[in-house]
């Protein structure tokens, strides 16, 4: 047993728990966990510009590798009411991250003290678990709490409010007794594979739907096994988008409203069972419920049993991890295959390989300004398999999901539910920050890109590098699309004759002269056909600086991106592709 800080205690076992990294601001009220961070060592902290940009990093980094967690630092108040969206992002997309937060002494909680708020209560609907620590010896085995919440049953994030006083009090306690809790996770039986398998074999033209839980139990080799072994098509959701490779000849397309493909919609559709695997049957996802299931028979697995039958109901529900339940069906799958029993599926997925060849967007324009989709286009040019795509919300976004490619789980980190504005910049630091590895490169509307924009000062202080592609069409593009129901075009208009800049003719922010004053790289194109040396010099600045470079790409002011109301109803306001004409989008993954 030792004496100690009850922060100190907190700080041995977020050590002990695998904790590295931490997110956020210092402030009085949570000075004494600095001052423990700086006595023990052994966590770097990156010191953000917001704390809701600290969240978003912690959100980041969680996202990059299995079994990371993220951990913001804030201090009491406003830097926890800051931190609610992270949290609320973090809890719609199943990531754990630990918010952690100071607070007026204990004494004086109830006074109105200064930047005293009940931030616990706040934060309960957006968080798996919160607490404000009222006794000093409770802190360590808080902490061991929190990291079991985080990490059993479906993940989320977590909240741990710590009174001044409660961090500053001395307690006995010996980290080298300390063990972390066992993680609860169901699993699905024998009995359950069985009859799922036989549901999908029963069927004639079934999909399996693979969700985020999938990337969560670090399942996706598992998924593909599973998918060659049966011979059945896979449709990622967007949270599920890399448990499959895009050039795999069972990827059959994402299905959905807004990032989705033609040839993924075409083929539900034409799907008569699917069975769901780590998936929410999110509405952006399947439209309305009549016409996703219509039809059709489901199988869908969770390991949150409250989803089960929460959007509709299906056929055959099973409680279980997805990696735990792939391991069962894979047992159940390779009998059946030694034994004869499993369809030949050969002739529906070449039906789904012809919709991939066919059902192809138009991407080659040379309108110059640029239409996005060249910019998607040239992306897949330029940077290849290994890289990772982070993104948020808005046109950008969703055409970028229609349009590019990945190959990799963990390689399209993206906030799929909750959409705020601003994430992407410093959800990329906090990817890169996990993975100095990687090649990282972003993908921001004008919009999203401007509300977070003092983050990229942490890229440049931390030496944190990675590309992001800014386009701007100085629009709220995607609040400007759905405006056309209500035949109005009002208040989403960012352009501006920025006197500083008179070359951008009207488009307003120079987004050069700030990322710059921000003490990163930025280029600057007009051109579609600069694209390519644009990049280029993007990640050789990227090398020599290890900054951040942005490369703004000056788009046509309206593009209708496709989508709809219902996934057999999606606006295409652009021509098809001509098969073969639209390389590499169209042809060069498939064939």
């Amino acid at each position: 047993m030792a004496r100690m800080r009850a922060i100190e205690a907190a700080v041995l076992v977020m050590r002990r728990e695998g904790v590295d990294t931490a997110f956020g601001i210092p402030g009085a009220a949570i000075n004494p966990l600095y001052a423990a961070l700086k006595k023990l060592g052994g966590v770097d902290h990156v010191l953000a510009r917001h704390v809701e940009g600290a969240s978003h990093m912690a959100e980041g980094y969680t996202r990059t590798n299995p079994g990371n967690i993220g951990v913001c630092i804030g201090t009491s108040g406003p830097a926890g009411t800051d931190m609610v969206t992270g949290l609320y992002s973090a809890s719609a997309d199943s990531i754990p991250i630990l918010c952690i937060t100071g607070q007026a002494p204990r004494a004086r909680m109830h006074k109105e003290d200064f930047q005293a708020v009940d931030i616990t209560s706040i934060v309960k609907p957006v968080t798996k678990w919160a607490t404000t620590v009222l006794e000093p010896g409770q802190v360590p085995y808080a902490f061991q709490k929190a990291f079991y919440e985080m990490r059993s049953g479906r993940p989320g994030p977590v909240l741990i409010d710590l009174p001044f006083d409660v961090q500053m009090a001395e307690i006995e306690f010996d980290i080298d007794a300390y063990e972390p809790l066992p993680l609860a996770k169901p699993a699905a039986t024998r009995a359950q594979a069985e009859k799922a398998l036989a549901m999908l074999n029963a069927a004639e033209r079934p999909l399996i739907v693979s969700g985020g839980g999938v990337i969560n139990a670090n399942a996706s080799d598992k998924l593909v096994e599973f998918a060659e072994l049966t011979g059945v098509p896979v449709i990622p959701t967007l949270m599920g988008w890399g448990t499959i490779p895009d050039d795999h000849r069972l990827m059959a397309g994402m299905c959905g409203l807004q990032t989705s493909h033609r040839y993924g919609n075409a083929t539900l559709l034409e799907s008569d069972m699917v069975f769901g695997i780590g998936n929410r049957w999110a509405n952006r996802h399947t439209g309305s419920v009549d016409v996703y299931t219509a039809g059709r028979k489901f199988v869908h697995v969770d390991i949150e049993p409250t989803q089960i039958g929460r959007v509709f109901n299906p056929d055959l529900g099973i409680v279980s991890d997805a990696g735990a339940a792939l391991d069962a069906f894979l047992i159940v799958a390779r009998e059946w295959k030694a034994a004869g029993k499993l369809k030949d599926r050969s002739a529906w997925v070449e039906a789904c390989r012809e919709r991939k060849r066919t059902l192809q967007r138009k991407t080659h324009f040379d309108n110059v300004p640029v239409k996005p989709q060249r910019v998607y286009e040239e992306m897949n040019e330029a940077f290849g398999k290994d890289t990772c795509y982070v993104s948020t919300i808005g046109l950008s976004q969703i055409a970028g999901a229609q349009f590019l490619h990945v190959y990799k789980p963990r390689h399209w980190i993206n906030c799929g539910q909750a959409g705020p504005l601003g994430w992407t910049v410093p959800a990329a630091l906090g990817v890169v920050k996990a993975d100095p590895s990687r090649q990282v490169v972003a993908l921001s509307g004008d919009y999203d890109f401007q509300f977070m924009i003092e983050e990229l000062a942490v890229g440049a202080q931390f030496n944190l590098p990675y590309i992001h592609v800014l386009v701007n069409n100085s629009y709220l593009g995607l609040i400007r699309q759905a405006q056309r129901g209500f035949e109005i075009d009002y208040c989403v208009q960012l352009a501006f004759d920025n006197i500083n800049a008179p070359e951008l003719n009207g488009y307003g922010v120079d987004h050069v002269a700030v990322v710059e004053g921000l003490g990163c790289k930025a280029i600057r194109v007009f051109d579609p056909n600069e694209l390519q040396a644009a990049f280029a010099q993007a990640k050789e600045l990227m090398q020599k600086h290890r900054v951040p470079v942005v490369v703004e790409v000056i788009l046509e002011r309206v593009t209708n991106i496709s989508m709809g109301t219902e996934i057999n109803a999606v606006n295409e306001f652009e021509e098809l592709a001509e098969r073969g004409a639209d390389a590499p989008t169209a042809i060069s993954l498939l064939d």
